[in-house]
């Protein structure tokens, strides 16, 4: 199974620790070696940006000199997906790794999948249609697909939520769909079997990776109109109170916060 790491802030925010973090899990301290991702949104000031950023690599995260490169690049987004990748269905390949990117409605989407899906082969007939070979990719085609066909311009964030919460399950009765959904406005997370986030806010604590012996001063960084939140797999520290979504659950984060 792969791993899936996400952010989603109310003010323009760095992820390079969680990322540190997150990349020893492919190939170091975990066995997603087959490839990794991140897609980011670039923060325009303290607007959430549209312009996307995409990285894609079939080298591991913990020895690729592009995530080497993003652990040290001080990435400021609203919103982040990142994934690492063990390979179940499809080949190792470039095409194939995590984030998927597509337009729609005017805005890029990034989408990250954990979990194998059976007998998933729905019809395609829209613009939608998977470069590689994964379920990952189809499931996500699909969803765009879907998404277009029910509102014919961009939807609120609570109306794209509605709609998620009928879609998510029609793909995840085929088995595990654990997933990240970002269209720069907000980030969705779907648990099928695991995923947990944790909220950062005023006032900031000292937090120790689990996965490197590295501890940071999240205060040194962050003032009293920070807050945001980091949605990955496993917790990837120590000393926090990560929340664990319960399987068939969909989350919407929104600013920093869960949209209820």
């Amino acid at each position: 199974m792969c791993q899936l790491l996400g952010m989603n802030s109310r003010l323009p925010a760095s992820l390079t620790l969680s990322f540190t973090g997150f990349s020893q899990r492919g190939g170091c301290t975990d066995h997603h070696s087959d490839g990794w991702g991140i897609a980011f949104f670039e923060a325009d000031g303290q607007t959430p940006g549209r312009a996307a950023r995409h990285f894609v690599d079939k080298e591991s995260a913990s020895t690729s000199p592009i995530a080497q490169m993003l652990r040290s690049y001080p990435i400021k987004s609203h919103n982040v997906v990142a994934h690492v990748r063990k390979a179940t269905v499809g080949a190792v390949t470039l095409e194939n790794c995590h984030p998927f990117v597509r337009e729609l409605w005017g805005r890029y989407w990034f989408f990250a999948h954990n979990g194998d899906l059976k007998d998933f082969n729905p019809p395609l007939h829209g613009a939608f249609k998977p470069v590689g070979s994964t379920d990952s990719e189809l499931a996500f085609c699909w969803l765009m697909q879907e998404l277009n066909k029910s509102h014919a311009t961009v939807p609120s964030v609570e109306e794209l939520s509605h709609t998620l919460a009928e879609l998510a399950p029609k793909i995840a009765r085929h088995g595990t769909f654990n997933f990240l959904l970002s269209n720069g406005q907000a980030l969705w997370a779907h648990a099928s079997t695991k995923l947990h986030y944790v909220q950062r806010q005023y006032p900031f604590n000292s937090v120790h990776l689990k996965d490197e012996d590295v501890s940071m001063d999240l205060s040194d960084f962050n003032g009293p109109e920070d807050r945001l939140v980091i949605v990955v797999t496993e917790p990837l520290t120590t000393n926090e109170d990560w929340v664990a979504m319960q399987p068939g659950e969909l989350r919407a984060f929104c600013d920093g916060a869960l949209l209820v």
